[in-house]
């Protein structure tokens, strides 16, 4: 079992950064791809980007790619979201979840086991 935590959301300007981080409980953390997902008010949830247990792979929504990057550290059991030249329309409140051994990685929130109870993030125009 994974608990997942998720911290780094605040306020921002558009054009600014942030990097959200995603804090993991368990020895097992190494087998899990990790998924980081967003859902805005009155809007779905929707994947955002996403990388494999061992982290050779990631995968970015088309709405984020070039602007955001995912890595992780399988020691500290953390997984990092690099988001640069953010926009208002990437307001939302932001999961990290945990997906055993998925491969490839899912962009479908149901094909993860665990998640987290997210973190807000605000982008002012």
């Amino acid at each position: 079992q994974v608990q997942l935590v998720e911290s780094g959301g605040d306020l921002v300007q558009a054009g600014g950064s942030l990097r959200l981080s995603c804090a993991a409980s368990g020895r097992t953390f190494n087998s899990y791809t990790i998924g980081w997902f967003r859902q805005a008010p009155g809007k779905e949830r929707e994947f955002v980007a996403g990388i494999t247990w061992g982290g050779g792979s990631t995968s970015f929504s088309d709405s984020v790619k070039a602007r955001f990057t995912i890595s992780r550290d399988n020691a500290e059991n953390t997984v990092a979201l690099q988001m640069n030249s953010l926009k208002p329309e990437d307001t939302a409140v932001y999961y990290c979840a945990a997906d055993r051994w998925g491969t490839p990685i899912a962009t479908l929130g149901k094909e993860y086991d665990y998640w987290g109870q997210g973190t807000q993030v605000t982008v002012s125009s």
